[in-house]
C-alpha cells in the first residue's frame, strides 16, 4: 500500500515547474504501477505545445477552463471542470488555459519524475 499526500510532494524534486505548468508527481515509474499520476496546474493565459510521441496520456480537469487544439485537424476541444481527454494516438496538440487549470494526468509508460518537454513538446523515454 502506498499513500501520497500532495503536501509531501510540494517543494521536492517531484514538484516540477515547466514554465507554463507545475506538475506534482505523485506516482512514478519507481513505484512499479505501470503508469504515473501527476497533479498538474496549467497557468492561466498560457499556450503549451505538446506531442507525447513516447507516451499515452489521460487528463482529467478538476478545476478551471481552457481548450485543446489537435494539430492534425485543427479541431478545438473545450476543456472544463469534470472533463477528461485522452491522447490515445500520440496526438500533437496545443493546450491553452483561459484560467488556471488543475489536471490529474496519467501516463503510460510511467514518468520517472523530473521530465520536462523538449523543443518538440516531447517527454523522453526513461530507459532505466
Amino acid at each position: 500500500m502506498k499513500v501520497v499526500k500532495l503536501e509531501d510532494i510540494l517543494g521536492t524534486d517531484y514538484d516540477v515547474d515547466g514554465g507554463n505548468w507545475i506538475s506534482r508527481r505523485l506516482i512514478m515509474k519507481k513505484d512499479g504501477m505501470g503508469y504515473s499520476v501527476n497533479d498538474t496546474i496549467i497557468k492561466a493565459g498560457t499556450e503549451t505545445h505538446i506531442w507525447y510521441q513516447n507516451h499515452l496520456e489521460s487528463v482529467y480537469c478538476i478545476e478551471g477552463e481552457g481548450e485543446v487544439v489537435t494539430l492534425s485537424d485543427n479541431k478545438v476541444w473545450p476543456i472544463t471542470k469534470d472533463t477528461l481527454y485522452a491522447l490515445d494516438e500520440h496526438d500533437e496538440h496545443l493546450l491553452r488555459a483561459k484560467t488556471d487549470m488543475r489536471m490529474v494526468c496519467v501516463f503510460n509508460p510511467p514518468l520517472s519524475g523530473k521530465e520536462v518537454h523538449d523543443e518538440n513538446g516531447v517527454y523522453p523515454v526513461d530507459e532505466d
